[in-house]
């Protein structure tokens, strides 16, 4: 969680900088953004599934004790990968013209796209590491190459586009390609970290092979079914997230044409891809962690038949899901002028955009951790059936609503919240129908809803009053401390959290001792 999140706010720093960069702003992060996503598809394709099958895999086998398996399963993998990852590379390479062109309408995109190209290959690669240890439910490999990708990709980013600004006179179209480039380089830093990582352990690896025990042979073919067979089904979900985002790209544009000029439109959609979806992308990052995790936790407790530990997790995991996504949302909703201003002096409209896009995060949160727990629990073509509902949604009210002038890019809006509320719906019903869940109505809908309001009041509180004796910009940072300190309270003075919850989390005993000693909850 904590990598997800400094990835987040070293992921903003570099949006802040292009988005106040002369010659960059809404219209470089439009074709920023649309080569962006036509690349996300392609990797969607050939890698985003694969950790957790992956991890799904590996954690099947260890739990049994067969670890020469797991490892098999690994290196089966990496080169089925490396194969599918190469494809993608070629496909994008030699169609950004006509993928530029055709589909997306924007044509300054196609050198962006070849930019990136190279990048789906290794980060087929990558996806295999990252599986291989999740699945050994060894975090901390995940997490680190994350981090090292996003601080390069922020510092290539910047150096890159300033480069390429002096070089070119701020050129638009170079400096979006630039910084395209520069996720390239970053994911190639992230596969080394990786490499290295998994080389100093091939000895501890070697040992636990040696011990291996419950060897389950299976053929190379019927190995890479066993993969594929896993990895299709939980890469549809992704895939069709991707093709979700694809479908503002191929619309957005397209209909606000209908009723304004390109240059508006393009800046239009560069509001909605480049600043809206990052800071709505943020609260996801405080919940992957649950949901990454959720996968091999619960394959593994269910190898070895232990129901009670898969109910715990799913209902502590979507209890921390509802904590994090309600205070964001009416966050986004009561700040989301404040917050661009804050955020993009240079480029601050679309406060209406963010605030209606906001109200999708509460869904695609709790879509998150819900497909985690679905495919943990081997429903793992569930989330895809769901999402592809949704994304069927999204297109029909983005071709209706987006070309009626009144509505516009709201319309993508709309359709978002349609698309991941109906992806929500479904996956929850079906849990459901899987799990015996406690779910006290008290406990996950009335108590939350209370904190989240004393949180919205006294930070708003907050802010009017220091609007009102000049404070300025600094007002806004400082109502968000306040809104923070006091939704903490209000979750501890509620008492939300069971003693058992609080020492499922991260330094569980600890916080429990502390809480102890301020009299909240009753010693052990």
């Amino acid at each position: 969680m904590f990598s997800q999140v400094l990835i987040k706010i070293v992921g903003l720093i570099y949006k802040w900088y292009l988005t106040n960069k002369e010659g960059f702003g809404d219209k470089g992060n439009a074709i920023y953004s649309a080569g962006f996503s036509i690349y996300a598809l392609l990797l969607t394709l050939s890698s985003t599934g694969v950790p957790n099958a992956v991890a799904k895999l590996v954690s099947e086998r260890t739990a049994k004790g067969d670890y020469r398996g797991a490892h098999r399963i690994f290196k089966i993998a990496l080169a089925t990968f490396s194969v599918i990852g190469l494809c993608g590379t070629l496909i994008l390479f030699f169609g950004a013209g006509y993928i530029s062109k055709n589909l997306l309408q924007i044509p300054e995109a196609e050198l962006s796209l070849v930019s990136l190209s190279p990048a789906i290959f290794f980060v087929t690669i990558i996806s295999v590491f990252r599986g291989f240890f999740n699945g050994r439910e060894t975090m901390q490999a995940t997490a680190n190459s994350q981090v090292i990708e996003q601080i390069f990709k922020t510092v290539f980013t910047i150096l890159i586009v300033e480069f390429i600004a002096i070089c070119s006179g701020s050129n638009t179209i170079i400096m979006a390609a630039g910084a395209n480039l520069a996720t390239t380089f970053a994911i190639l830093a992230s596969f080394l970290y990786l490499y290295i990582y998994y080389s100093i352990r091939r000895k501890e690896l070697g040992k636990e092979i040696v011990s291996s025990r419950n060897y389950g042979t299976r053929s190379l073919l019927g190995t890479v079914k066993k993969i594929l067979f896993v990895s299709i089904p939980m890469s549809l979900s992704a895939i069709l997230g991707s093709i979700n985002r694809n479908i503002d790209s191929m619309t957005v544009v397209r209909g606000l044409k209908t009723f304004m000029s390109e240059e508006k439109a393009i800046k239009q959609y560069g509001i909605l891809s480049g600043k809206v979806d990052t800071l709505i992308s943020l609260p996801l990052s405080f919940n992957i962690a649950f949901a990454t995790a959720l996968v091999p936790s619960i394959t593994s407790a269910k190898a070895s038949g232990d129901d009670k530990t898969i109910q715990k997790r799913v209902t502590f995991s979507l209890l921390i899901t509802l904590l994090i996504g309600l205070p964001c949302v009416v966050g986004m909703i009561l700040f989301s002028k404040q917050i661009l201003e804050l955020l993009f002096p240079n480029a601050p409209e679309g406060s209406l955009i963010f605030s209606v896009s906001a109200i999708s995060v509460i869904f695609m949160i709790l879509e998150q951790t819900v497909n985690g727990a679905l495919q943990g629990i081997g429903k793992i073509i569930t989330p895809a059936v769901a999402l592809s509902i949704g994304v069927c949604m999204k297109l029909i009210v983005n071709l209706t609503l987006i070309p009626i002038s009144q509505i516009g890019i709201l319309g993508a809006s709309i359709g978002t919240i349609l698309c991941h509320a109906i992806s929500f719906t479904i996956g929850f019903c079906i849990l459901r129908k899987n799990l015996r869940l406690n779910l006290n109505f008290s406990k996950f809908i009335i108590k939350p809803i209370i904190a989240t309001l004393m949180m919205s009041m006294c930070s708003y509180g907050t802010f009017i009053v220091l609007c009102g004796i000049g404070i300025g910009k600094l007002s806004i940072i400082i109502s968000i401390v306040v809104a923070i300190i006091v939704y903490m309270l209000s979750i501890l003075i509620l008492k939300i959290f069971s003693m058992e919850e609080i020492l499922m989390l991260p330094c569980g005993n600890k916080i429990y001792k502390i809480l102890e000693n301020m009299g909240l909850y009753a010693k052990l």
